[in-house]
This record gives structure tokens, sequence and C-alpha cells, in this order.
């Protein structure tokens, strides 16, 4: 599997993360969001966030929801630790199907 860098829509996303910071990210949804989504991101606390789950829903509103959180639910907003633009990738990254853990992104 290529790496997500290496991936055209994500490495030329106006303010896609780069480097290092693109293993920080990963490491983000591996763990926290993991901790309620599941560690494989199919469901616990929160809704399932694979490929199939997330199939139709709009990137621009799973980005919102990552930054801003979902008021009245467990879904906290994320805006304190990430960008708008680093939500997005995020989105991104979830609606092709988010990386198994023994994949490893390519940092340009």
């Amino acid at each position: 599997m290529l790496g997500l860098a290496a991936h055209p829509t994500f490495a030329e996303s106006p303010g896609a993360p780069q480097g290092s910071r693109v293993q920080a990210l990963v490491h983000m949804v591996r763990q926290d969001c993991g901790s309620c989504h599941g560690m494989r991101l199919t469901g616990g606390l929160g809704p399932a966030l694979t490929r199939e789950a997330l199939a139709g829903f709009p990137l621009e509103s799973l980005a919102a929801t990552i930054y801003h959180g979902r008021p009245g639910t467990p879904m906290p907003p994320w805006s304190a630790m990430l960008n708008e633009a680093e939500a997005r990738w995020i989105a991104q990254q979830l609606l092709q199907g988010f990386p198994e853990e023994t994949t490893t992104p390519h940092i340009q």
C-alpha cells in the first residue's frame, strides 16, 4: 500500500500536514479516536469510522465534526489539538480507509 502522503489526494491538499505532523496525527487517530471508536475504528462508544461506515458522508461535514465535536454527545471538539486543515486531512484519511496499524505513512 502506498504511503498516505504519497497519495495525490492527500499530498496536494492545501494545508495538508507534512513530516512528523503526519505521524502525530496518525497516532492521534489510532489512540485518541480509537479509545471511543474502537482501536480498529470499527465502533465502540462512538460509531465505526471505517470507509464503509462513512460512505456517503460529506468530507466537510466529517471535518467539522472532528474540529467542532457534536454538542450533546460524547464527541468532543478537537480544535485545541488540530487546525481546520488537519481536521479535513483526517476526514480524508477516514473516507479513504484509515491505514492498518502495520502501515506506516510515507513521510516526504
